[in-house]
C-alpha cells in the first residue's frame, strides 16, 4: 500500500538561493505520515490525551536534487516493517517523476513517562 500527500511548496518553504530549504522535507514528509495516521481511522488527539504520542526514532534522508518555489510535489509513503512496537517507513518526495528527495523513517510510540508502547492495532493489523 503506497500512500500519496500532495505538497506545494510555498515562499516560506524556501531559502535565500530560491530553493526549498532541506529541512522542511522532514516537514513534508511527517503531514504526510499524519495524514496517513489520520486515514487509518487513528484519532491522534485522543491518543495524547491517553498519554501516548508518535515520535520519530531514526531518519535516514537522502536529498537528491532541488525543489523550487511553486512546485507541486507528492509525498509517497510506503510501509516497510511494522512490529508491535516500531513502524518503518520509505518516503519519497516526486516532482512529476523525478524523485528530490527519500528518506527511511523509523517511529514508534511513547507513553507520558517516555517508556515505548504498543502501535495502534490499526497500524499493527497492517503486518497481516
Amino acid at each position: 500500500m503506497v500512500h500519496t500527500f500532495a505538497i506545494r511548496v510555498y515562499y516560506e518553504d524556501t531559502d535565500m538561493g530560491g530553493v526549498v530549504y532541506y529541512a522542511n522535507y522532514l516537514r513534508f514528509i511527517e503531514r504526510a505520515r499524519s495524514d496517513w495516521v489520520r486515514q487509518l481511522g487513528i484519532d491522534q488527539n485522543a491518543m495524547r490525551d491517553e498519554g501516548i504520542v508518535w515520535v520519530v526514532r531514526r531518519v535516514e534522508a537522502d536529498y537528491l536534487t532541488a525543489s523550487k518555489f511553486e512546485d507541486d510535489l507528492i509525498v509517497e509513503t510506503t510501509m516497510v516493517q511494522v512490529t508491535s512496537a516500531r513502524l518503518v517507513m520509505d518516503q519519497i518526495v516526486k516532482r512529476g517523476q523525478t524523485v528530490v528527495f527519500r528518506a527511511r523513517v523509523t517511529a514508534a510510540c511513547m507513553n507520558a513517562a517516555g517508556r515505548p508502547v504498543r502501535l495502534p492495532a490499526e497500524i499493527r493489523a497492517l503486518q497481516d
